[in-house]
Order: structure tokens, then sequence, then C-alpha cells
């Protein structure tokens, strides 16, 4: 009965909170991923910080074809055809993310949307139309994002230079 209200409210907001942070949120779904994958040395790493915000922080390595760390969230694949768009509370450090999810887990692109950071908490919208489907770094001819289903969602830097980063999450929403 619970679940069912939660449902019903829920379609009456139009939106559904995918993970919104606390200082008892369970992070144990996040995962890093790093170039270290193909033989890279970046290194990212993720945490809960004191206020309750998702913390991905780090630094990229060009060394051994370095270049990029993700932070992903899996998740047991949802409906999503009644929305339309990602909402993403963050505060950032001026530098340029990617923004990515997976219709299904078993496939190997992703589509991505490109954003810019600021050091102010903002919000990022990012439609599903405009992320388009990539494979490591190569755009693929095949449509955007059509948003029926997603079962997980990551974020990415990887500007193509040596840096630290550091993002605060407070929360990712669908409308």
């Amino acid at each position: 009965m619970r679940f069912l209200a939660v449902l019903i409210l829920l379609t009456f907001y139009q939106n559904m909170t995918l993970f919104n942070f606390s200082t008892d949120s369970d992070i144990s779904n996040w995962q890093i991923l790093d170039d270290v994958v193909m033989g890279g040395r970046s290194n990212g790493n993720f945490k809960l910080n004191t206020a309750g915000y998702g913390e991905f922080y780090g630094a990229i390595s060009l060394k051994n074809n370095g270049g990029f760390s993700s932070l992903r969230y899996y998740f047991d694949a949802i409906e999503s055809k009644t929305y339309s768009k990602f909402v993403i509370k963050l505060k950032g450090d001026g530098k340029s993310y990617q923004f990515r999810v997976k219709d299904k887990s078993s496939n190997r692109h992703s589509y991505i949307f490109k954003f810019n950071t600021t050091t102010d908490w903002q919000t990022v919208e990012i439609p599903f139309s405009k992320m388009y489907a990539s494979f490591r770094g190569y755009e693929l001819d095949i449509p955007n994002y059509d948003g029926k289903t997603m079962s997980e969602v990551a974020i990415l830097i990887g500007n193509k230079k040596e840096e630290s980063f550091k993002l605060l999450i407070d929360s990712i929403t669908l409308e």
C-alpha cells in the first residue's frame, strides 16, 4: 500500500528522484571506473562528505594513454518514458563533465550530454533528446536517447589534460 501511495505521489508531481544524497545515503551502488582499466593512471574517488553531498574528486593523468575518471550509479532497470529530462543539482569546479545514461546495462554504448560547471551551486537540465550515443569517445550513428528505460547513469571527466577535479552532487531527478 505504501508503494502505491509513493507511485501515485510521483505521478502527481511528474518527477522522480533517481538519487538524493544525504548523510545516511547508501552509496554502495556508486562505483568509480577510471582509465586504469586501459593502463592509465587517473585516480577518481567518491564519498559522502560531512554535509551529506556526494563528492566525486581526484586527478586526471594522461600517462599511459589515460585521461578520464567516471562515477557510475548502477540500479535495476526502470521505465522512464513518462519523463523527458534529467535535473541534477551540483556544485562544480569550473570544469567540463559528461553526464551519461545507459538504457540497457548490456549495451556497450552510453548516451552522453556534455555540460560545464561553475564554482556555485547550479541546476543542470539534460533533455533526453539531446543525449547522443557514444562508445569509447566516438559518436555512433544511431538515434539519440529515447528515454524509455534506463539502468545506469554516470558522470565522467576527461578533458584531454592533466587536472584535479571535485564535483559535489546533491540530487538527480527525472522530470
